[in-house]
């Protein structure tokens, strides 16, 4: 197998199917970042959102004879990848909770760093967005992760998760409508 110096999303996709651990590479880094951001989106931790990218890319190799290029990209095939591997996690840390939840509280030690801050931050910022998330379906979060966090079109979420295009349509209708957002359509009502 010989990679060529800058292949298509289609010619990687090919040379990852057939196991070239160089496209694989070359994968990982165009789309390691849009995927690190995503699980972010999805768990409210940098160091969950790390581990998890990793799981993304080790099980997007191991089902990497699956890889589907869409609109000249395999970013929806592995937001589809990223999407059930953060399910898994969700369910997981449930468990989890629900087990130290039994168990007395550990004290926290104080770390003033500012990088460390402004990761806390960040943190509480999207656990609060999740918690306001929290009364749609998984299946409306994931449609809303992929079209207003990741900027995705139907088409492109609807090859991301196996679902029809006007399925996509309907779940960010009723996003919408649950969170009171305004549509793409709908200008934004001027506040006084």
């Amino acid at each position: 197998m010989t990679m060529i110096d800058d292949p298509t999303a289609a010619e990687l996709g090919d040379e990852v199917r057939l196991g070239s651990v160089a496209a694989m590479g070359l994968l990982f880094e165009r789309h390691a970042e849009a995927i690190y951001n995503y699980c972010f989106r999805r768990c409210a931790s940098w160091d969950v959102a790390e581990d998890l990218t990793s799981v993304v890319f080790l099980e997007a190799w191991r089902c990497r004879s699956r890889l589907v290029v869409h609109h000249e990209s395999a970013l929806p095939w592995l937001y589809g990848i990223a999407t059930n591997v953060c399910r898994n996690q969700s369910r997981s840390q449930r468990r989890y909770r629900h087990v130290l939840a039994r168990l007395p509280a550990a004290e926290a030690s104080d770390d003033h760093a500012d990088d460390v801050v402004a990761r806390l931050d960040d943190e509480q910022t999207m656990r609060e967005i999740l918690d306001r998330l929290a009364g749609l379906s998984p299946r409306d979060r994931d449609v809303l992760a992929l079209v207003v966090w990741e900027e995705m079109d139907h088409a492109s979420v609807a090859a991301t998760l196996g679902i029809p295009v006007g399925t996509v349509k309907s779940r960010m209708s009723r996003v919408r409508r649950q969170l009171r957002l305004p549509s793409a359509s709908e200008p934004e009502k001027e506040q006084r």
